[in-house]
């Protein structure tokens, strides 16, 4: 019989980059997706990334793959950190990136995994059937869209979306739209849409908003000696703190349940970038230290009720609630798994327990990306995190071979 395949599911950074540190190990692959696909249909046009140039590099296992080099090739001029990258730009790097390092990329969808005799049962969308040795989920986070369990079912499809759901926030224009979260993604979802000429009102639990500050150089090697032995430079940003985020994944697996979760939440909570706020204050009416406790539709429209700090109730109107409420890693909403196979991973508040080498307890299924920052620390937020997970990927997908 020939080789069954390690099969890696998803063309986004972590499963490029999965892939592409699987190919130096000799293992037969096959991987799977429409390359940035996420990205595309998932991510606001206008959007920037959070993360500065020099974190934002799909990892390989040589050089030459870093987002510098791919705007060496295309004749664009060098940036520092002080650039915040378009997402069209950036969907444009993965798919160098991609074309370049990992071309043997199926543009094809996996429809169901299903455990066999120790194996996995692999349905394409094209009909076709085979066994693999091996599963990495890297479907990316969208699977994982939080909507708050007090708004689950209270206002119908066509009054409430979530962020993760519009490419154009063109559609609004003229419309009211009550934005609920703090961070990165509701401050930015607030600025496209003031821009593209709808009436966004942020609603935070937050006292108040958080911005970033702007990097302090272009490189983070400039920076002075002193200010770099006080705030060493990380992926993740300046700071001890964050430099043990971005390089402790091996130690951070071993800290208390409770002690992992409360970081991945606090680290680089939500806020938005230095470059928003500009975008954003004066410009966007913001409702800070409110929460939602009541959502309705009335009249073809959303009433919300909101509750501030002191007790004090008020009612909110909007022609949409656009929810930036995150993501909440959950097994059970991947539904290309089966249910039997979903029951057999050891789960954690809904993440799967993870191995050294982000393997769950079901041998031969790994799990990476967001999926595997409860375990591993919020770098796996981040396009930063694919060194640390697709290293350890490959690593435990060899161990795993071996046994």
């Amino acid at each position: 019989m020939p080789e069954k395949p390690v099969v890696v599911i998803g063309a986004g950074p972590y499963g490029l980059a999965t892939a592409a540190w699987l190919s130096v190990t000799g293992v037969r692959r096959r991987v799977f997706g429409d390359p940035m696909e996420s990205w595309c249909t998932h991510m606001p046009q206008g959007m920037y990334l959070k993360s500065v140039p020099t974190a934002s590099s799909i990892s390989a296992p040589e050089s030459g793959y870093r987002f510098e080099d791919f705007r060496v090739s295309r004749g664009l001029a060098p940036v520092g950190d002080r650039y915040p990258i378009p997402v069209e730009e950036f969907i444009a790097y993965g798919r160098w990136f991609q074309e370049r390092r990992v071309p043997e990329v199926e543009r094809r969808t996996v429809r169901t995994v299903q455990a066999v005799d120790g194996l996995f049962g692999v349905t394409l969308d094209s009909g076709e059937q085979f066994l693999a040795q091996q599963v990495v989920m890297a479907t990316g986070q969208v699977a994982f869209a939080h909507e708050p369990p007090e708004l689950r079912g209270a206002l119908p499809d066509g009054l409430v979306s979530h962020a993760s759901g519009h490419r154009d926030l063109k559609r609004f224009e003229g419309q009211r739209v009550a934005v609920l979260g703090a961070g990165q993604s509701a401050l930015e979802s607030a600025a496209l849409l003031h821009e593209a000429g709808a009436f966004p009102t942020v609603v935070a639990r937050a006292g108040s908003l958080a911005f970033g500050s702007p990097p302090a150089t272009d490189r983070p090697a400039d920076r002075p000696r002193p200010v770099r032995l006080a705030k060493p430079g990380s992926p993740l940003g300046p700071g001890w703190s964050l430099v043990a985020c971005s390089y402790g994944g091996a130690a951070y697996r071993h800290l208390p349940e409770g002690v992992r979760i409360r970081l991945l939440h606090r680290v680089l909570g939500p806020s938005g970038a230095w470059w928003l706020r500009q975008r954003v204050e004066g410009r966007v009416p913001v409702l800070c230290g409110r929460t939602v406790y009541s959502a309705r539709a009335e009249d073809g429209t959303v009433r919300l009720e909101v509750v501030d700090a002191a007790g004090g109730g008020e009612t909110l109107r909007a022609d949409h609630l656009l929810l930036a409420t995150g993501y909440r890693v959950d097994v059970d909403r991947l539904g290309l798994l089966t249910s039997e196979l979903r029951r057999e991973v050891e789960t954690s508040q809904g993440a799967p327990r993870l191995s050294s080498g982000m393997e769950s307890s079901v041998p031969g299924l790994f799990f990476t990306g967001l999926a595997a920052a409860p375990t591993f620390g919020p770098v796996l937020r981040f396009v930063a995190g694919t060194g640390l997970a697709a290293r350890r990927v490959a690593h435990g997908v060899v161990a795993g071979a071996d046994r």
